[in-house]
């Protein structure tokens, strides 16, 4: 793989009235950007509270009450929000009802930026070592609730001091119920992010504009690396750098490494393809990986609440609350 090679300006960090300082140098002037904490411990409990309901699988009760709680649990952080219901049909000819849950801030602006993350988790646990779990729903603590949980903590800062810009925290439903390496029939990007196809072409506003979308799928794993992922490369390369640039100034650089990764079928090729708005995605990769490139609890009964790691969660926080506060209308 290549490596990228990005010049950046080192900043200077100091906490100051419960908030990260960060001061830029510029050519014109010095400008200080208070940027609000991210409390690792908030989004750990609002990953708990979605795994508390159990899997979170489409036509369950578990699925019902966790889309009352998130819809709720917007509208308390302040958000104006929206419930997209749909019906939706899978690979295997299952017919879903499903619910896409978005909260806007700033609704009034017309420069807005996505946060999304799906709520869904695998009916499946293909993936686990044991084949006798392999139709057991997964808890999806990481696979679903982890960028979920950090959203909402970002969406708690949000309500408690607004950014220059809109921001839509968007929570897409019916994203994991694809094949498996077992299905026997042709495999297609379609059987993939139902939920986000079913927005991107029919957003929950009319004439919906954003400059971009971030992805967070799988940001809460125990030993997480975040290598840049091929179709965020192609489609949104500048939104990239800024993200990788952000960690980097955050001190998370060995978490976002700038190394190409692999072309990975989510929420966020849906976004490009379809709404036509540049779209990356936040998502662990490790080559050549023993049971996963996508982590060891992937699909399996592991993706609990035990294998959350807090600083994972804090590097991927921190770095979005640095990206949001520092963009300009």
């Amino acid at each position: 793989m290549k490596r990228n090679i990005i010049i950046i300006l080192t900043l200077v960090l100091t906490v100051s009235c419960g908030g990260r300082k960060v001061t830029t140098p510029s050519t014109a002037s010095v400008t200080n950007i208070e940027i609000p904490e991210f409390n690792a411990d908030s989004a750990f409990h609002y990953i708990k509270m979605q795994t508390d309901f159990g899997p979170r699988v489409p036509n369950t009760e578990a699925h019902l009450k966790c889309s009352a709680w998130l819809t709720a649990k917007l509208s308390k952080l302040g958000a104006k929000t929206y419930v997209q219901g749909f019906e939706t049909v899978t690979f295997d000819n299952n017919k879903l009802q499903c619910y896409n849950i978005i909260g806007s801030y700033n609704p009034e602006s017309t420069t807005r930026v996505i946060l999304c993350s799906h709520w869904d988790s695998r009916p499946w646990a293909d993936n686990d070592p044991d084949p006798a779990n392999h139709k057991t729903p997964v808890d999806g603590a990481n696979d679903g609730a982890s960028g979920v949980g950090v959203i909402l903590e970002i969406a708690r800062q949000l309500q408690a001091r607004a950014p220059q810009i809109g921001v839509d925290c968007i929570f897409f439903d019916a994203e994991d119920w694809g094949p498996g390496e077992d299905f026997k029939g042709a495999h297609a990007e379609k059987y993939w992010g139902l939920g986000t196809q079913y927005w991107a072409a029919n957003p929950h506003k009319e004439n919906y504009k954003a400059r971009y979308a971030v992805l967070l799928d799988m940001v809460g794993g125990k030993g997480a690396r975040f290598c840049v992922e091929r179709y965020s490369e192609m489609y949104a390369k500048a939104v990239v750098d800024k993200v990788w640039n952000a960690a980097s100034d955050m001190g998370h650089g060995t978490l976002f490494m700038k190394v190409s990764g692999a072309y990975v079928t989510d929420d966020h090729y849906f976004i490009n393809t379809i709404a036509k708005i540049p779209a990356i995605d936040i998502v662990p990769y490790t080559p050549k990986a023993a049971n996963s490139s996508f982590g060891p609890t992937w699909h399996t009964l592991q993706d609990n609440i035990g294998n959350i790691d807090r600083n994972v969660l804090k590097a991927v926080g921190e770095t979005l609350l640095q990206v949001i506060y520092n963009e300009k209308p």
